[in-house]
């Protein structure tokens, strides 16, 4: 990568890091709280999800703002306010009300985050860069929740909430010095979103405009058109493909992150050393999304096609986290139950360069846009997971095998609607 793609994408990333950490410290500080406060099992769920109704209601508020104000204003803002919100987490943790106010404004803030770095990166990655831009984006996510597992633990939960909040505070002031947004191109410049065959097309049209008027300004006129009705976004199979996916992977994501410390805890009998272990999948799953990104990009440039490689890494991001996750909930050693969850978490980390990363080949202008509505999508598990998780387990009297399994089903599905349905030609 050219050295100021790699300083954008390494900014970035560090954002996700902390954004991951911070949605990752209530499910493991919610051990040692509920104890604390005496919380039943359905109000930690709704104390869980809380994060998701803010979270759901601005994905497309941030992808909107970084196309109107800036990329670099959205994205301080965001990270700001969910900082903000995790400082102030222990002072009104003894008022429930008070205490699921701050998480919904935790998800506010989160949700202005990633719609804003697509805007980024569709605009400053090249598109043969862009897989492995995905990855190291989503590889730092799990870091920031690998560290915050292995940590937090063993700490005061105050201080979990007091570190990490203070952490996204600094971050803020290093992207205001470091990151410069160029707001305009010259009529010559074309954005790096488009692959080198463009660019070079561009070219020859611009040798034979003396001869055709004005075809080039035509082109890139058509191109970059950003004029696209609302409805446009709920319209095209190959845009549901993608949230459909999307909302497939968030589901079984959104268990794992909410509910395995406690899981873990009251049907493994883990105890505050052993909750250090939910550390390891995200470890893997970190380490498989660069991997994958290497790969998929190593793939397209042996002539696969985009497609194929979206759909490729999409199955194994899908289908391989639902068998594990069957897997899983039917064995009831520690060590082995620890083992399939990594090795599902792993596997998930392949969809960022599948269906994550297919937003920018299918609507490169529109990227942030069409994240925004896919996460928008995908964050309704994060709503229901919650209370329907804490209703299942109830229902079969403290039997975790429903939630799975319902788990593993949506992900069939939404890997056969992918493969079916996807495409990595420009739609919008």
């Amino acid at each position: 990568m050219l050295p100021k793609t790699s300083r954008i994408v390494a900014l970035c990333s560090a954002a996700n890091f902390i954004n991951a950490a911070d949605r990752v410290l209530m499910p493991i500080a919610i051990v040692q709280m509920s104890e604390e406060f005496s919380w039943t099992l359905h109000g930690q769920g709704w104390i869980l999800s809380s994060f998701a109704f803010g979270y759901l209601t601005s994905q497309i508020i941030g992808a909107s703002a970084a196309s109107k104000i800036g990329g670099k204003s959205v994205l301080t803002s965001a990270v700001f306010l969910w900082s903000l919100s995790t400082l102030l987490t222990p002072l009104v943790a003894s008022s429930v009300y008070l205490l699921v106010l701050s998480r919904v404004l935790l998800g506010l803030g989160e949700g202005l985050g990633l719609p804003t770095i697509f805007h980024i990166f569709a605009h400053t990655v090249p598109v043969e860069e862009r897989s492995r831009a995905f990855g190291y984006l989503v590889a730092f996510g799990s870091i920031g929740q690998t560290v915050t597992a292995v940590i937090c633990p063993h700490l005061p939960w105050q201080v979990s909430f007091y570190s990490f909040g203070v952490l996204g505070i600094i971050w803020v002031f290093v992207w205001l010095t470091m990151y410069h947004e160029h707001t305009s191109t010259s009529e010559d410049e074309l954005p790096l979103v488009y692959p080198k065959v463009f660019l070079l097309i561009t070219v020859f049209l611009d040798l034979q405009a003396q001869f055709i008027g004005k075809i080039r300004i035509y082109v890139v006129t058509d191109v970059n058109n950003t004029n696209v009705r609302w409805t446009e976004f709920i319209c095209h199979w190959p845009l549901w493909a993608i949230y459909i996916a999307h909302f497939a992977m968030n589901w079984s994501n959104y268990i794992i992150m909410q509910w395995l410390p406690t899981y873990l805890s009251r049907n493994l009998g883990a105890n505050k050393e052993d909750i250090s272990l939910t550390a390891v999948p995200y470890i893997l799953n970190s380490l498989v999304g660069v991997v994958s990104g290497h790969f998929a990009d190593s793939l397209v440039s042996h002539k696969w096609t985009v497609l194929s490689v979206r759909r490729l890494m999409t199955s194994i991001g899908l289908l391989g986290p639902g068998v594990f996750l069957l897997c899983f909930c039917a064995v009831n050693n520690l060590l082995s139950a620890v083992v399939f969850i990594s090795i599902s978490m792993g596997l998930c980390a392949c969809n960022s360069a599948g269906h994550l990363s297919n937003h920018a080949d299918v609507a490169p202008n529109h990227a942030g846009v069409t994240f925004a509505v896919s996460n928008t999508l995908a964050t309704i598990p994060g709503i229901l997971c919650g209370p329907v998780t804490a209703e299942l387990v109830t229902q079969s009297h403290g039997r975790w095998f429903p939630v799975f399994v319902v788990a593993a089903f949506i992900n069939f599905v939404g890997a056969i609607i992918y493969h079916s349905q996807s495409s990595a030609s420009q739609v919008l």
